[in-house]
């Protein structure tokens, strides 16, 4: 059915660790587009013959599903060859850009406001889904376009205003919807902005673990009444830090992180996120949502 869509790969029974920056077992169907219009075709494709299917970008956020009955769809569509050449107004960009990338041309011109994405391990249309950040900020700050590849396969191309984006998401994509690029500005310069950068680094390194196989922080932080209560503090706070089910742990470096150190399993992870949020209600009496796609959410053509 896909394999006649002109620069669309599609394999199935494939092994998906390695889309999965948590390198939990996963196999399953996946196609990988090169081109908008691959996207396009794909995704009219599925809705016409009504087939499920997901967004897989790194797999930094995400707990793949194993033997899943969906379709995993993965972007690699690449940039014009001189985009990173020089310093620019505002940058068009594919949505499989890594944000080590940009935190790279960044640093290179003294960026400022592309600091708020250093270190996170993912593509910019993940990123913008999620509305992606540190505690520098939001990579919503710094977009002010986004084109989508609708559920019907037509192109519709958003105009990034004030209440596009919230904490960890976004409220332009309909499921369905595919982000295949978009524009991000240069809010000017200051030779402040790479030392930023690189402290951050630094910090990240030495607080999070980073060498570990992780999907990043798992839990959301709470806003209450102006006050953030955060979930690797109160896990820490609670002594919850290496706890283990299966192959997975609560970080000993960073509570709100879990690793893989063992061949851990989606379930193994699921276990412990629940194990962990049933603590936290009982004990604090907050209920920490989780950050991460666990893959329960159905995301329909």
């Amino acid at each position: 059915m896909f394999d006649n869509i002109k620069d669309l790969e599609f394999y199935k029974d494939k092994d998906l660790s390695r889309y999965s920056t948590m390198k939990l077992k996963s196999t399953g169907s996946l196609a990988v587009a090169n081109t908008i219009q691959a996207v396009q075709e794909f995704v009219k494709e599925a809705n016409n013959n009504k087939i499920e299917y997901r967004l897989l970008g790194w797999g930094a956020n995400q707990l793949l599903v194993d033997q899943a009955s969906f379709i995993y769809l993965h972007l690699e569509i690449k940039n014009k060859d001189d985009i990173f050449s020089e310093l620019s107004k505002s940058y068009e960009l594919s949505a499989s850009t890594s944000l080590a990338k940009l935190t790279s041309h960044a640093a290179k011109y003294g960026i400022m406001g592309w600091e708020v994405f250093t270190g996170i391990p993912a593509s910019l249309g993940g990123a913008i889904f999620m509305n992606a950040g540190t505690n520098l900020g939001e990579i919503g700050e710094v977009v002010s376009e986004v084109t989508i590849v609708k559920s019907n396969g037509e192109i519709e191309i958003h105009q990034v205003g004030k209440n596009s984006f919230h904490y960890r998401g976004n409220t332009f994509c309909k499921p369905g919807d595919v982000i295949v690029a978009a524009k991000l500005i240069n809010n000017g310069t200051s030779d402040l902005i790479k030392k930023k950068i690189t402290d951050y680094l630094k910090l990240r390194n030495d607080t999070q673990p980073l060498n570990q196989a992780t999907c990043g922080c798992m839990f959301k932080n709470i806003d209450n009444d102006g006050m953030t209560c955060r979930a690797g503090l109160s896990l820490d706070i609670m002594g919850l830090k290496g706890l283990n089910i299966g192959g997975v742990r609560v970080s000993h470096k960073h509570a709100n992180f879990m690793e893989n150190y063992d061949q851990a399993s989606r379930d193994d992870v699921m276990k412990l996120s629940r194990m962990v949020q049933s603590e936290l209600a009982l004990t604090l009496g907050l209920d920490f949502e989780l950050e991460v796609d666990t893959g329960e959410q159905k995301f329909e053509a």
